[in-house]
């Protein structure tokens, strides 16, 4: 392609930042009570994308109070994604969505402290 379609297309391509700088003012995370479903809410989180959602979705199908658990993201470039939380009288949209986000940071602390376990001893055996 010549030069100048190149560079057309850079001009065109929308900030790598836009993806994940939250802008001054705006939340990172909002909830919004369902008004016709008890027990039910959304929750729309700015800048992140299908990497969050399908984990923290999939966190919530652990918990038994959790009815439904969905997510999307509404398009390819809105950077944000929308979870949709409905759990049983024994619980709260905010409930469980506390308790998985609790849970998935024990997980991934966990998993750091393994892996630095694990260079250690690497570096222990290589004589670093």
């Amino acid at each position: 392609a010549p030069a100048h379609d190149l560079r057309t297309v850079a001009m065109n391509q929308p900030s790598r930042a836009e993806k994940f700088v939250l802008p001054d003012g705006v939340r990172k995370l909002t909830f919004t009570r369902d008004t016709k479903v008890a027990n039910a809410g959304t929750y729309v989180v700015q800048k992140e994308d299908h990497t969050l959602g399908n984990i923290v979705r999939m966190q919530l199908h652990r918990d038994p109070n959790v009815v439904f658990a969905g997510y999307q993201v509404p398009h390819p470039s809105d950077n944000r994604i929308v979870i949709k939380v409905h759990t049983n009288k024994n619980s709260s949209p905010m409930q469980a969505m506390t308790e998985s986000v609790n849970c998935l940071s024990e997980e991934v602390n966990s998993l750091t402290q393994k892996f630095k376990d694990e260079v250690q001893a690497y570096k222990s055996n290589q004589g670093y």
